[in-house]
């Protein structure tokens, strides 16, 4: 038998190592500013500190103060309020209002410009790009949400408040300072209501019109997302026909209110192309007269003329078919399709300006799809048996109003036709 190991003695406690008393865990940059205290009222005291000793007026003063400024102060921490202060002058509370009524006001800011002429308020700007371009991290923020955020605040401000910050918007994105896409606040329903939204909507157009064009501002709004004008107007106006072109154009923007004329009447344009491409492709669920009612309805709510409607409507039923690949074919195929949608094409060919705009409509269509060269003079014929044009539209047609692509082609390929066509006419004239 064995015997039980006598128990060991117990183990003596791990000897701990010295330390030093007073000393002092360094802590990384990082670390100490996410711990610091957030202060806004220290920060705009120590700002304000360096614009007061800057002279009136004297911006180039105000670049350099602020450029020291940036050295000693945390602007990345502070961006919200720093822009607070370059543009209203103070830190704002919640809502708008000035968080401490009885602070003095920043000697540099847009609100304190001397009036709202584009002159008084560029300056100001100007001199905000200019830190911009030292503190680059500034311009962010300043696009995705400090300027906005001001923005949303206009019922608050004073008028003259409002157009200052109009024109400064308008001078920023003209600028590239921020996108158009900071406007997008503006579409808040206690913007639009009362009209606010499209007031300040007007200013920042006239302003950025001074030195840029429409057609520069209509891509500048889509590139920043905004493509919908209508959504600035009250909610109880929208449904008014031509709003968005007759306003601006009633309050001096002319130019505005072609750009989006010309906008709507291209979106109106393609969505009706669009909208016959679905009903041709659905021919088992809709028929002729469907077609024809949709067109109607068209008609009165974009006001095309008839010869603005003729090439949509041969677009919409005629691009979205499947050609056969053989020559033999190609030409049944196409006289096929023409016959049927004649009692279509019809309704939109009332007089001859619409008779030669389809008829040119078609020349570009069987240009693009040279398949279908060869049918051209055909399609004329079953259009011109169909009473859906007249011999008169096909004559001036050849005579002088094809259009360049394929003309010479065209042009002979149909001179058989409009050979028989013009003796007819002298026979008639006899």
């Amino acid at each position: 038998m064995t015997s039980t190991p006598p128990a060991t003695a117990p183990t003596s406690t791990k000897a701990e190592k010295p330390t030093l008393t007073g000393a002092r865990i360094k802590q990384r940059k990082g670390v100490v500013k996410s711990q610091a205290k957030f202060e806004p009222e220290t920060f705009r005291d120590q700002l304000l500190k360096f614009l007061e000793t800057v002279p009136q007026d004297d911006f180039d003063g105000y670049v350099a103060a602020l450029d020291k400024g940036g050295n000693t102060l945390e602007y990345r921490k502070y961006c919200d309020q720093l822009f607070e202060i370059l543009i209203t002058g103070g830190l704002l509370a919640p809502g708008g209002s000035y968080l401490d009524e009885d602070a003095p006001l920043s000697p540099f800011s847009i609100f304190g410009a001397k009036s709202t002429e584009v002159k008084d308020v560029k300056p100001y700007v100007d001199t905000i790009e200019k830190v911009i371009r030292r503190y680059k991290f500034l311009q962010k923020p300043l696009e995705e949400s400090n300027l906005s955020a001001i923005i949303q605040y206009l019922p608050r401000f004073q008028e003259e408040q409002r157009k200052k910050l109009a024109v400064a918007t308008a001078l920023m994105i003209n600028m590239s300072l921020v996108s158009t896409s900071v406007l997008l606040t503006l579409q808040k329903e206690h913007l639009i209501k009362d009209e606010t939204a499209l007031r300040f909507i007007e200013d920042v157009f006239r302003t950025y019109l001074t030195e840029g064009t429409a057609d520069q501002l209509g891509s500048s709004l889509r590139k920043g997302g905004i493509r919908d004008p209508l959504l600035f107007f009250p909610q109880t106006r929208r449904s008014q026909p031509g709003l968005v072109a007759t306003h601006f154009r009633s309050v001096g923007l002319g130019p505005v209110a072609d750009h989006f004329q010309k906008r709507a009447q291209r979106d109106a344009r393609d969505s009706t192309v669009a909208r016959l491409k679905e009903m041709s492709a659905d021919e088992e669920n809709t028929s002729v007269e469907e077609i024809i009612e949709f067109l109607k309805e068209q008609r009165a709510k974009t006001g095309f003329t008839l010869d603005e409607l003729a090439p949509l409507v041969w677009e919409g039923l005629m691009s979205g078919k499947e050609w056969s690949n053989r020559a033999d074919q190609v030409e049944g195929q196409a006289l096929r399709e023409v016959a049927e949608i004649t009692p279509i094409l019809e309704t939109v060919c009332a007089n001859p300006k619409s008779e030669i705009a389809l008829i040119n409509a078609i020349q570009v269509f069987c240009y693009d799809e040279a398949r279908l060269m060869k049918a051209f003079p055909n399609i004329l014929k079953v259009l011109y048996n169909k009473d859906v044009i007249s011999d008169q539209a096909i004559l001036y047609w050849a005579q002088k109003g094809a259009k360049p692509q394929g003309k010479a082609q065209f042009l002979k390929a149909t001179e058989p036709l409009v050979k028989f066509l013009e003796e007819q006419s002298d026979e008639e004239e006899e």
